[in-house]
């Protein structure tokens, strides 16, 4: 069985722990992973083996337009993660950054570039896509 790696929100209420990544991370620049993160994009990554240990009753969920769903702390305001439309909270992509342990994970892509800031510019080598994933 893998090592949990484990997570928190910035006020410590809220923690779990998974035991792996998905294979592919990407950096998300549309405007609602912008505005959740509050930076120039998200990072996020489905996860295996997710365990709440602690404030799991604290999250607090919004609901996009889209359908999308983003998840966050009710009592600091972390942003936890996402999950698609109509997806369960055990299929929610964390954010990276949550992280208290180091991560080992692949980030392969920009997406969502054509929603990037125009203040923020892409220097390293990683593929840019207009939209998500093909």
């Amino acid at each position: 069985m893998a090592k949990p790696i484990n997570g928190s929100c910035l006020c410590g209420k809220v923690t779990f722990s998974v035991t792996g990544f998905d294979e592919k991370v990407a950096h998300c620049h549309c405007s609602m992973c912008r505005k959740f993160h509050g930076a120039a994009f998200g990072t996020l990554s489905g996860v295996v083996g997710l365990k709440w240990h602690s404030g799991e009753d604290l999250l607090k969920h919004f609901v996009a337009d889209n359908g999308t769903t983003r998840t966050f702390c009710g009592n600091c305001g972390s942003s936890i993660g996402f999950r698609a439309q109509g997806a369960d909270l055990s299929a929610i992509e964390l954010a990276l950054a949550l992280f208290d342990d180091d991560i080992q994970v692949n980030i392969d892509t920009h997406i969502y570039t054509r929603f990037k800031s125009n203040w923020y510019h892409i220097t390293d080598d990683l593929a840019q896509m207009p939209k998500g994933r093909k």
